[in-house]
């Protein structure tokens, strides 16, 4: 009886386990964070949504999914979740190995150590970072300032900042320039290359900058007023010079004769 009723107990708690993990939402886990999905497709949001473990941490149930690069169990939280996304997109979309990949890449800024969130090594060089991505900071100024620091430390010619919304990517050109580039190169095509490709209107408007990134068209409104004010300025203060010579002349003039 006890063995036939610890059977059925066993069995109400898989039973509870399976609806509860399967019942997991990363709409949830998002819920009181700045990351938003919207970069993504459906498609991809649902099968990391499918492979959410339950786990019971300290006595509460806690999302897990196993790393499509570390090959291991890891908490689910919203960084998480966008990392996981983007090694789809840079797998599916772009066509890099999981192999080329590392998650968490350890880099020396001197004395101090920083992890940088995806890098993907060069083709050749294979322990060379050809590609790092930073996903830490849901600002676009905070994330490409930290991304600018740790392409110095790494040598990275390329360097991708999303929050899962707004993405920007950026060629580093010298330690203190870094260009804005409409996309990064797939597996089979170098930078080069994917700079000398032709643009038709749609790719443009698809890659829009200010669509991509979510930029406000306020601030270049703000600027546009600025840089006309400054111009009505300059222009009126030439004529209130010229007007000034002109009369200063004549009042000469009159005092000579």
């Amino acid at each position: 009886m006890l063995i036939g009723f610890a059977k059925k107990a066993k069995k109400i708690s898989n039973l509870l386990f399976y609806f509860y993990s399967h019942s997991m939402k990363i709409i949830d886990i998002l819920k009181d964070s700045n990351y938003k999905l919207t970069q993504f497709e459906t498609s991809q949001i649902e099968a990391l949504e499918n492979s959410i473990i339950s786990k019971e941490v300290r006595g509460k149930q806690t999302p897990y999914v196993e790393c499509l690069v570390r090959k291991r169990e890891m908490k689910l939280t919203p960084e998480e979740i966008v990392r996981q996304l983007y090694l789809m997109v840079l797998n599916q979309k772009y066509g890099y190995d999981f192999e080329r990949m590392a998650v968490e890449y350890n880099i020396n800024l001197g004395s101090t150590k920083k992890r940088a969130d995806i890098v993907i090594f060069d083709k050749k060089n294979t322990t060379a970072v050809y590609i790092l991505v930073e996903l830490k900071k849901p600002r676009l100024q905070d994330g490409k300032e930290q991304l600018k620091s740790y392409c110095h430390g790494t040598g990275a010619p390329m360097g991708v900042w999303t929050n899962g919304e707004s993405i920007s990517f950026y060629n580093r050109r010298d330690p203190n320039y870094f260009k804005d580039i409409p996309n990064i190169p797939n597996s089979n095509q170098t930078l080069k290359e994917l700079l000398s490709e032709k643009w038709t209107i749609n790719d443009l408007i698809r890659d829009d900058k200010l669509v991509a990134e979510r930029k406000s068209l306020k601030k270049w409104k703000t600027k546009f007023w600025q840089m006309l004010e400054l111009m009505f300025l300059k222009k009126s203060l030439n004529l209130f010079f010229q007007n000034f010579m002109t009369k200063w002349k004549v009042a000469m003039m009159k005092i000579e004769h």
